[in-house]
Protein backbone atom coordinates (compact mmCIF):
# COMPACT_ATOMS: atom_id res chain seq x y z
CA UNK A 1 0.00 0.00 0.00
CA UNK A 2 1.23 3.73 -0.59
CA UNK A 3 1.99 5.66 2.23
CA UNK A 4 -0.34 8.22 3.31
CA UNK A 5 0.43 11.78 2.43
CA UNK A 6 0.93 14.26 4.91
CA UNK A 7 -1.75 16.36 6.68
CA UNK A 8 -3.18 19.62 5.04
CA UNK A 9 -3.53 22.07 7.49
CA UNK A 10 -5.13 25.47 6.63
CA UNK A 11 -4.98 27.78 9.70
CA UNK A 12 -7.99 30.00 10.60
CA UNK A 13 -6.42 33.12 12.40
CA UNK A 14 -6.33 36.53 12.70
CA UNK A 15 -3.58 37.21 15.42
CA UNK A 16 -0.72 37.23 12.65
CA UNK A 17 1.85 36.76 15.11
CA UNK A 18 0.15 33.52 16.51
CA UNK A 19 -0.49 32.64 13.01
CA UNK A 20 2.70 32.56 11.86
CA UNK A 21 4.44 30.87 14.38
CA UNK A 22 1.68 28.40 14.59
CA UNK A 23 2.64 27.57 10.84
CA UNK A 24 6.27 27.50 11.20
CA UNK A 25 5.92 24.51 13.75
CA UNK A 26 3.82 22.75 12.25
CA UNK A 27 5.41 23.11 8.96
CA UNK A 28 8.59 21.23 10.84
CA UNK A 29 6.85 18.54 12.06
CA UNK A 30 6.94 15.43 9.79
CA UNK A 31 3.68 14.51 8.19
CA UNK A 32 2.27 18.04 8.30
CA UNK A 33 1.86 20.39 5.57
CA UNK A 34 0.60 23.97 6.35
CA UNK A 35 -1.91 24.53 2.85
CA UNK A 36 -2.93 27.38 3.74
CA UNK A 37 -3.06 30.52 6.07
CA UNK A 38 -5.79 32.99 6.84
CA UNK A 39 -7.54 35.33 9.03
CA UNK A 40 -11.33 35.85 7.97
CA UNK A 41 -13.98 33.08 7.00
CA UNK A 42 -14.42 34.44 3.49
CA UNK A 43 -10.49 33.76 2.80
CA UNK A 44 -11.11 30.48 4.44
CA UNK A 45 -14.27 29.56 2.42
CA UNK A 46 -12.29 30.41 -0.42
CA UNK A 47 -9.09 28.51 0.53
CA UNK A 48 -11.27 25.14 1.02
CA UNK A 49 -13.22 25.95 -2.31
CA UNK A 50 -10.42 25.65 -4.28
CA UNK A 51 -7.83 23.11 -2.31
CA UNK A 52 -7.68 19.72 -0.88
CA UNK A 53 -7.82 20.07 3.24
CA UNK A 54 -7.83 17.77 5.67
CA UNK A 55 -8.12 20.54 8.85
CA UNK A 56 -8.89 23.53 9.55
CA UNK A 57 -7.38 24.97 12.76
CA UNK A 58 -10.25 27.40 13.14
CA UNK A 59 -9.61 30.18 15.82
CA UNK A 60 -13.76 30.66 16.54
CA UNK A 61 -13.07 34.18 17.88
CA UNK A 62 -11.40 36.47 14.37
CA UNK A 63 -12.00 40.11 15.38
CA UNK A 64 -15.46 41.36 14.92
CA UNK A 65 -16.72 38.27 13.19
CA UNK A 66 -17.16 34.84 14.69
CA UNK A 67 -15.14 31.96 13.46
CA UNK A 68 -17.90 29.48 13.87
CA UNK A 69 -19.94 31.27 11.23
CA UNK A 70 -17.34 28.55 8.99
CA UNK A 71 -19.13 25.85 10.24
CA UNK A 72 -22.58 26.80 9.37
CA UNK A 73 -20.73 27.21 5.64
CA UNK A 74 -18.13 24.76 5.22
CA UNK A 75 -19.79 21.21 4.53
CA UNK A 76 -22.06 23.28 1.95
CA UNK A 77 -19.02 23.18 0.15
CA UNK A 78 -18.47 19.56 0.00
CA UNK A 79 -16.24 19.87 2.60
CA UNK A 80 -15.77 16.50 4.09
CA UNK A 81 -12.15 17.10 5.99
CA UNK A 82 -12.25 17.78 10.17
CA UNK A 83 -12.09 21.11 12.21
CA UNK A 84 -10.21 21.68 14.96
CA UNK A 85 -11.25 24.97 17.33
CA UNK A 86 -8.25 26.68 18.30
CA UNK A 87 -9.13 28.84 21.21
CA UNK A 88 -8.01 31.18 24.07
CA UNK A 89 -11.15 30.29 26.22
CA UNK A 90 -14.41 28.92 25.26
CA UNK A 91 -17.71 28.14 27.59
CA UNK A 92 -19.05 24.89 28.18
CA UNK A 93 -22.04 26.14 26.21
CA UNK A 94 -19.91 27.45 23.05
CA UNK A 95 -18.14 23.96 23.26
CA UNK A 96 -21.57 22.03 22.87
CA UNK A 97 -21.98 24.48 20.27
CA UNK A 98 -19.09 23.92 18.26
CA UNK A 99 -19.36 20.05 19.18
CA UNK A 100 -22.65 19.95 18.04
CA UNK A 101 -22.27 22.01 14.50
CA UNK A 102 -19.19 19.28 13.41
CA UNK A 103 -16.33 20.83 15.73
CA UNK A 104 -13.89 17.67 15.52
CA UNK A 105 -12.07 18.55 18.71
CA UNK A 106 -10.93 21.97 20.97
CA UNK A 107 -7.71 23.41 21.62
CA UNK A 108 -6.97 25.85 24.38
CA UNK A 109 -4.22 28.39 23.38
CA UNK A 110 -2.79 27.91 26.77
CA UNK A 111 -1.89 24.38 26.39
CA UNK A 112 0.95 22.85 24.96
CA UNK A 113 2.30 23.15 21.20
CA UNK A 114 2.83 19.56 21.70
CA UNK A 115 -0.90 18.82 22.85
CA UNK A 116 -1.80 20.72 19.64
CA UNK A 117 0.17 18.12 17.77
CA UNK A 118 -1.10 15.04 19.45
CA UNK A 119 -4.45 16.11 19.27
CA UNK A 120 -4.32 17.18 15.63
CA UNK A 121 -3.30 12.94 15.17
CA UNK A 122 -5.76 12.24 17.43
CA UNK A 123 -8.48 13.79 15.55
CA UNK A 124 -7.80 12.43 11.96
CA UNK A 125 -7.21 9.25 13.16
CA UNK A 126 -10.46 9.08 15.06
CA UNK A 127 -8.85 8.31 18.87
CA UNK A 128 -9.94 11.77 19.76
CA UNK A 129 -13.26 12.37 21.51
CA UNK A 130 -14.30 15.74 23.26
CA UNK A 131 -17.36 16.57 25.10
CA UNK A 132 -18.81 19.23 27.46
CA UNK A 133 -18.48 17.45 30.14
CA UNK A 134 -14.87 16.15 29.75
CA UNK A 135 -13.89 19.60 28.42
CA UNK A 136 -14.72 21.36 31.99
CA UNK A 137 -12.03 19.34 33.63
CA UNK A 138 -10.00 20.84 30.84
CA UNK A 139 -10.98 23.99 31.16
CA UNK A 140 -10.34 24.14 34.81
CA UNK A 141 -6.80 22.24 34.73
CA UNK A 142 -5.33 24.73 32.25
CA UNK A 143 -6.92 28.08 34.31
CA UNK A 144 -4.84 26.79 37.34
CA UNK A 145 -1.76 26.06 35.39
CA UNK A 146 -1.50 29.17 33.51
CA UNK A 147 -2.57 31.38 36.47
CA UNK A 148 -0.19 29.90 38.62
CA UNK A 149 3.08 29.67 35.90
CA UNK A 150 2.71 32.36 33.79
CA UNK A 151 5.27 35.79 34.55
CA UNK A 152 4.58 38.94 33.36
CA UNK A 153 6.98 40.13 30.97
CA UNK A 154 8.28 43.64 31.03
CA UNK A 155 7.96 45.77 27.49
CA UNK A 156 11.71 45.28 26.63
CA UNK A 157 11.57 41.42 26.83
CA UNK A 158 8.55 41.28 24.36
CA UNK A 159 10.29 42.96 22.06
CA UNK A 160 13.01 40.90 22.61
CA UNK A 161 11.09 37.84 22.73
CA UNK A 162 9.03 38.98 19.20
CA UNK A 163 12.60 39.03 17.64
CA UNK A 164 13.27 35.73 18.48
CA UNK A 165 9.97 34.54 17.44
CA UNK A 166 10.78 36.29 13.55
CA UNK A 167 14.08 34.57 13.39
CA UNK A 168 16.20 37.59 14.25
CA UNK A 169 19.64 37.29 15.64
CA UNK A 170 20.83 38.98 18.86
CA UNK A 171 22.76 41.53 16.36
CA UNK A 172 19.79 42.46 14.98
CA UNK A 173 17.60 42.55 17.56
CA UNK A 174 19.79 44.96 19.39
CA UNK A 175 19.39 47.31 16.32
CA UNK A 176 16.28 47.20 15.85
CA UNK A 177 15.96 48.13 19.87
CA UNK A 178 18.82 50.63 19.57
CA UNK A 179 20.84 48.97 22.45
CA UNK A 180 23.83 46.90 22.85
CA UNK A 181 23.67 42.90 21.99
CA UNK A 182 25.25 42.24 25.95
CA UNK A 183 21.51 44.32 26.92
CA UNK A 184 19.89 41.78 24.33
CA UNK A 185 21.70 38.52 25.89
CA UNK A 186 20.89 39.80 29.38
CA UNK A 187 17.02 40.10 28.17
CA UNK A 188 17.71 36.96 26.79
CA UNK A 189 18.16 35.34 30.30
CA UNK A 190 15.71 36.77 31.83
CA UNK A 191 13.32 35.51 29.23
CA UNK A 192 14.99 32.08 29.72
CA UNK A 193 14.52 32.25 33.71
CA UNK A 194 10.84 33.19 33.06
CA UNK A 195 9.28 30.91 30.73
CA UNK A 196 11.70 27.97 31.82
CA UNK A 197 13.07 27.37 28.28
CA UNK A 198 16.67 26.47 27.35
CA UNK A 199 16.93 27.42 24.05
CA UNK A 200 15.52 29.52 21.48
CA UNK A 201 13.85 27.45 20.16
CA UNK A 202 12.02 26.50 23.39
CA UNK A 203 11.56 30.23 23.97
CA UNK A 204 9.68 30.62 20.91
CA UNK A 205 7.51 27.77 21.81
CA UNK A 206 6.38 29.50 25.46
CA UNK A 207 5.76 32.73 23.39
CA UNK A 208 3.26 30.69 21.88
CA UNK A 209 2.17 28.83 24.50
CA UNK A 210 2.13 31.91 27.30
CA UNK A 211 2.57 35.30 25.98
CA UNK A 212 1.17 35.40 22.25
CA UNK A 213 -1.32 37.88 23.75
CA UNK A 214 0.85 39.99 24.92
CA UNK A 215 3.02 40.29 22.26
CA UNK A 216 0.39 40.96 19.66
CA UNK A 217 -1.06 43.77 22.05
CA UNK A 218 2.47 45.56 21.67
CA UNK A 219 2.88 45.56 18.25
Amino acid sequence: MPEPGPIRLLLVEDHTLFRDLMARTLAAEPGFEIAGKCGTVSEALEVISKSSIDMVLLDINLGAEQGGALLNSVRGLGYRGKVLAVTAGVSEREAAWLLHRGCSGIFLKQEPLDTLIQRIRAVMDGTFRLDPQSLKAVLAQVSSTEQGSRRVLTQRESEVLRGVCKGLTNKEIADRMSISENAVKSFLQQLFAKTGARTRARLVAAAIEQYWDQLESST
